[in-house]
């Protein structure tokens, strides 16, 4: 029985799939492979900003990867501000409407 060769470009899509959904089993499912085999590469990935391992022999196409090491912690970082904003817009709205319960008991709020 012969192994399945993935190119990086196929890596790198199911990576991001992954990355996504935040579930490599489905994912895996979807593509029929071995989910330890999707999580290894979501963890190669986020370890060495790549879907395809540093010891891996790597082809031309791989260099046309859309996201650098750097781009992608920038990210990550740019979407944990954005989530603690968003945290902090949804609990002033839920302050503000506490406060209009308590001054307009009458009105029907959401």
């Amino acid at each position: 029985m012969t192994r399945k060769q993935y190119s990086p470009e196929q890596k790198l899509q199911i990576i991001k799939e992954a990355l996504e959904t935040g579930n490599a089993s489905i994912v895996a499912r979807r593509h029929d492979i071995s989910t330890s085999l999707v999580s290894k590469w979501v963890r190669q990935y986020k370890r060495e900003g790549t879907g395809v391992p540093q010891g891996e022999k790597q082809r031309k196409t791989h260099n046309k990867c859309p996201v650098t090491i750097e781009e992608h912690k920038k990210m990550i970082s740019e979407n944990e501000k954005l989530k603690k904003l968003l945290g902090e817009k949804e609990l002033e709205i839920e302050i503000l409407r506490d406060l209009l319960k308590k001054t307009n008991p009458h009105l029907p709020i959401k």
